[in-house]
């Protein structure tokens, strides 16, 4: 009870941030955008459509998940209210937890918003070339839930490291940086393979596993050329993004129990 409550109200101040709707509408603006560009070719207008749709969902929900995740802890503490919270007999990852699910609640809404917005975009493009809306691609939506699971793991981080980071600045360049370095995992396990030295191949290969693998949710390029997504790589991906967002909210749990505000 008490975490749905923290839940609820974070996600009521989440939606009051301004910053939320800046990025929103820049978002939906750039998916606008795309059915302008798409009409300077011929015969590749959706998949141009898609392609610039969800890389603008991603990305912005990216910035979305960064700057609301960053600012949950710190917020608080600027404005004390975390000093009144943690004086109640109330368990630190309840107060966490709650505040992780207001966050996801508020993604959701925007990464559904996103999605519907891509929709339209690319029911219009049917219509203007005679076509019917049953021609959209309906793995777009398979796309954008992976998306989604990719931002609750980069949420989890963000959220991490402003349990014990006082810096908005510095929790976002880390998150920002693992965001990347997450995408490109995979290189850096292709590098372990080429490495002589068992010591070094065997640290790369620690460090390939410790890192997420962002790189497993991006199927845009699967959807732009219509190769199919199976429900077992869906059902696989989903299960690898909740269990690192488990092990990543126990650290962040264990961190903020640790940590003094006094």
């Amino acid at each position: 009870m008490r975490i749905l409550v923290i839940a609820i109200n974070t996600f009521k101040e989440a939606i009051r941030d301004k910053i939320l709707y800046n990025l929103l509408f820049f978002a939906l603006l750039m998916i606008g955008t795309s059915l302008l560009l798409a009409t300077l070719t011929v015969g590749e207008q959706s998949k141009i459509i898609i392609d610039i749709g969800l890389a603008s969902i991603n990305i912005f929900g990216v910035l979305i998940a960064i700057f609301l995740g960053i600012g949950l802890i710190s917020k608080e503490i600027e404005k004390r209210t975390i000093y009144n919270i943690l004086s109640k007999p109330m368990p630190r990852y309840q107060f966490l937890i709650g505040k992780y699910i207001g966050l996801l609640l508020t993604i959701a809404v925007n990464t559904t918003i996103m999605g519907i917005g891509l929709y339209i975009v690319l029911a219009i493009n049917e219509l203007q070339w005679g076509h019917s809306i049953l021609n959209v691609n309906p793995d777009i939506w398979k796309a954008i839930y992976l998306i989604l699971i990719e931002l609750m793991v980069v949420t989890a981080i963000a959220l991490m490291f402003s349990t014990f980071s006082s810096s908005s600045s510095l929790s976002a360049i880390f998150t920002i940086a693992l965001y990347i370095i997450g995408h490109l995992t995979e290189d850096i396990r292709l590098i372990g393979e080429k490495l002589q030295s068992v010591t070094l191949k065997g640290v790369i290969n620690l460090i390939y596993y410790l890192l997420p693998n962002l790189d497993n949710f991006n199927v845009k390029g699967r959807v732009v050329y219509g190769i199919e997504i199976s429900p077992i790589y869906l059902s696989l991906v989903t299960l690898y993004g909740l269990f690192y967002i488990s092990i990543v909210l126990l650290l962040s749990g264990m961190i903020f129990q640790k940590r003094d505000f006094k």
